[in-house]
């Protein structure tokens, strides 16, 4: 099992942390300094998970972003890199969506082998507990795929903060 990982870049007053719990589990937390109902709409708009999703340092873009977030709806990811002459496509169907409270929805693109992912949003004196967890179908699924996703969410939910700390201004506004 992979020991526990806290964020490795300068020091932030909230880490993420990803550990693998179990040879089928990854579990990502992170403390966002914005209220529940914010963070879940930048996880669930497409025009907002657009500017943060993708790890800038990875030189991906991401050319499109279809989502349906509701229980029994889908989604599509699609992104470039300059390494790669193919588009690669990132896509699933949501199994739950409870605002602004909890997702989960399964990663197709693995076909068998690829995790439902469970994010859950708790809110605590105005700001949110996240908590991803992946659970792959089988031990081989998750040696497979490794934790270099999971592991890129240091620099995502740092994306993510910064897009948190616009939202909230603007919502301070209204």
């Amino acid at each position: 099992m992979d020991a526990r990982r806290d964020s490795e870049s300068a020091p932030m007053k909230n880490r993420t942390t990803v550990e693998r719990t179990s040879d089928r589990d990854v579990l990502v937390t992170r403390t966002f300094d914005a209220p529940a109902r914010i963070v879940f709409e930048a996880w669930t708009r497409p025009e907002l998970i657009a500017q943060w999703w993708t790890p800038k340092s990875m030189d991906m873009v991401m050319q499109s972003c279809e989502m349906d977030v509701r229980t029994g709806g889908s989604y599509r990811f699609v992104f470039s890199h300059p390494a790669s002459a193919e588009a690669m496509a990132f896509f699933g169907r949501y199994i739950e969506v409870t605002p602004p409270s909890r997702l989960v929805w399964t990663n197709d693109e693995a076909g068998d082998a690829g995790p439902v992912t469970t994010v859950t949003f708790e809110e605590r004196r105005g700001k949110t507990l996240l908590v991803l967890h992946e659970r792959y179908p089988s031990k081989a699924a998750l040696d497979a795929a490794g934790t270099g996703a999971a592991e890129a969410m240091h620099e995502t939910f740092a994306q993510l903060d910064e897009l948190l700390a616009t939202l909230g201004a603007g919502a301070d506004r209204r």
